[in-house]
């Protein structure tokens, strides 16, 4: 199929000034290369659940500095437009190719539309920057990072005055205004010497790291447990920008038996080391897990690239290291964070804990069991963080926890995005005080899984690359929503939610209804759950099989019945359809 005007009139674009000759070059070089050029010029990038995320390479459809630039300008543009006066911005990067590149690019592009900008001088982690907006009294902040993508990725995570990610009517007024930036020469850009000599660019740094640090040691509910115990820490920051903080972060609590991946302590945008710079995989933690073994430490702590997700492998009595989940981690911090206010007596009685619909539903029977309040957000930490901005305005009830099954969590409101730091000196706490009472980890969900019945999930993504895959992934939700599961492994479906097409409060007598969202959800009448959600970030579509049970052996038998009974039919859809 021949390329179509409106591709062409992209490709002409960009083979010719203002675009820069490596980029003029390396579009030309792809004449022969019809799909490739396609891939490239047929959609721009756009907004989704994390922002703008996409392979680093020129063209309208990826991360590269003429997209920043065009991107920012639109930015600058909606601030112009809702009338902020004397409007800053904050912006930090992690270690990932051309990360640094792109935030001087969107800094020198925001300066030069008269925002003021601080720029971090060196990587820094995500939930840092959600602080130094509400720290700096800023409008808007910018994190260049792609989280724990592979390594080809890099992305831009746009934040409002708040300290969130933007959500609506934010997000959709920049968007609209980026897409009216259709040229690049429409982008303001004066000489970043001058923007510094003119204070409208101030870098920033250290200040920033010992607030940012402080706000987090006021979380610790136990300090005597810490000061008292012998607990050995294993922590690898996977080449990113937990390096920067988590070392000294620890240190100031009062953790003094900490050992480190060496090999992974240094920044690299290859992420050498590891197949995938991602917590969530197993592959990801054998080098920390073997510096555990070696070492006899009680817990291994791994944060990704840009320090917003936090994996832990805990060893158990018996000397074996175990891999925990990210539902299991968020219900122990959660559970850990509630029964300790309560011990302390500082638990609140508007307390509220803030997931996301595909988390684990033991942590809605925790909650529930403090008598504390739990609201259910779409998938996306940013939805939390609105959630927060509500308690903020609405003073109806008190942020204690928050959490989604995809490793973040936060449980502190110094930040509005899921903090791996802070995380990482929780679950230190956590292991602390457990080892002071004869316990782990791994004993401790042993308690809550006895407490609240035996929880078990699975997590199956589906990649369909390219622009087939959208249309591939619509077909697979099209198909769900005509032919709705009525019971699955003999067992009988009593719910359905299509979040696109129904309106469903965050909670229960809630009067907040959530946005629409391509999801759907099947209720089973055993209180198990299955929920089918393209991601917003990616091309892929994920299937969460969630079930609960008397005990662990029959929750993951029903796990893998579910898996093995529904995926057949996904499996039919994209083979028809490829």
């Amino acid at each position: 199929m021949a390329l179509n005007e409106e591709i062409l009139k992209k490709i002409e674009e960009w083979t010719n000034q203002p675009y820069g000759k490596e980029c003029i070059d390396e579009i030309k070089s792809l004449q022969t290369n019809e799909d490739e050029l396609r891939e490239r010029f047929a959609m721009d990038l756009d907004f989704g659940t994390g922002g703008m995320r996409g392979i680093i390479r020129n063209g309208t459809n990826g991360m590269n500095i003429y997209v920043i630039a065009k991107t920012t300008q639109g930015l600058a543009n909606y601030i112009k437009k809702v009338g902020i006066k004397n409007p800053k911005a904050s912006i930090a990067y992690d270690s990932r190719k051309f990360s640094k590149e792109f935030a001087t690019e969107a800094a020198i592009v925001l300066a030069s539309n008269g925002i003021k900008t601080y720029l971090f001088k060196e990587l820094r982690p995500t939930p840092e920057l959600s602080f130094a907006v509400r720290h700096l009294g800023c409008t808007t902040g910018i994190v260049v990072t792609a989280s724990h993508n592979p390594k080809e990725y890099n992305g831009y995570k746009v934040y409002w005055d708040d300290g969130a990610q933007v959500v609506a009517p934010h997000d959709k007024g920049i968007i609209e205004e980026v897409k009216k930036v259709k040229k690049l020469t429409e982008v303001k850009k004066d000489d970043f010497d001058k923007l510094i000599e003119n204070k409208m660019i101030e870098i920033i740094g250290e200040e920033i790291d010992e607030a940012f640090i402080n706000e987090i040691l006021k979380l610790a509910i136990n300090k005597d447990a810490i000061t008292k115990s012998k607990v050995k820490i294993v922590f690898t920051p996977l080449h990113g920008t937990g390096v920067t903080l988590v070392p000294k972060a620890l240190k100031k609590l009062g953790f003094n038996d900490v050992i480190y991946v060496d090999e992974q302590m240094v920044s690299d945008p290859n992420f050498s080391t590891v197949k995938s710079p991602n917590p969530e995989e197993k592959e990801t933690l054998n080098m920390g897990i073997q510096k555990a073994k070696e070492t006899n430490a009680d817990i291994l702590i791994a944060t990704d690239p840009d320090a917003d997700r936090m994996g832990i492998v805990a060893k158990n009595k018996n000397g074996e290291y175990v891999i925990l989940s990210g539902n299991q981690i968020g219900s122990i911090l959660e559970y850990y964070v509630l029964s300790a206010k309560q011990k302390n007596n500082s638990l609140p009685k508007n307390g509220a804990v803030v997931k996301t619909i595909v988390t684990t539903n033991l942590q809605d029977d925790i909650a529930k069991s403090f008598d504390v309040k739990i609201f259910n957000m779409l998938t996306g930490f940013k939805f939390i963080g609105q959630k927060m901005r509500e308690f903020d305005n609405d003073k109806n009830y008190t942020y204690l926890f928050g959490g989604e099954e995809s490793y973040g969590y936060l449980t502190g409101t110094h930040a509005r995005d899921k903090d791996a730091i802070c995380a990482t000196l929780m679950i230190a706490e956590c292991c602390a005080y457990l080892k002071n009472n004869g316990l782990t980890l791994v004993d401790y969900l042993e308690e809550i899984f006895t407490k609240y019945g035996y929880y078990d999930e699975q997590t199956i993504s589906e990649g369909v690359k390219g622009l087939k895959g959208i249309e591939i992934i619509k077909k697979i939700m099209e198909h769900f929503r005509k032919n709705k599961l009525t019971s699955l492994s003999g067992i009988k479906v009593v719910k359905s939610i299509d979040y696109l097409n129904e309106k469903v409060p965050d909670a229960e007598g809630s009067n907040y209804i959530l946005a629409p969202s391509d999801v759907i959800q099947f209720f089973m009448e055993d209180g198990s759950k299955i929920t089918l959600r393209p991601s917003g970030t990616e091309p892929k579509i994920k299937f969460y099989f969630s079930t609960k049970d008397k005990n662990k052996q029959d929750a993951e038998n029903k796990t893998a019945a579910f898996a093995k009974d529904f995926m057949p039919a996904v499996h039919k859809i994209i083979k028809e359809n490829s």
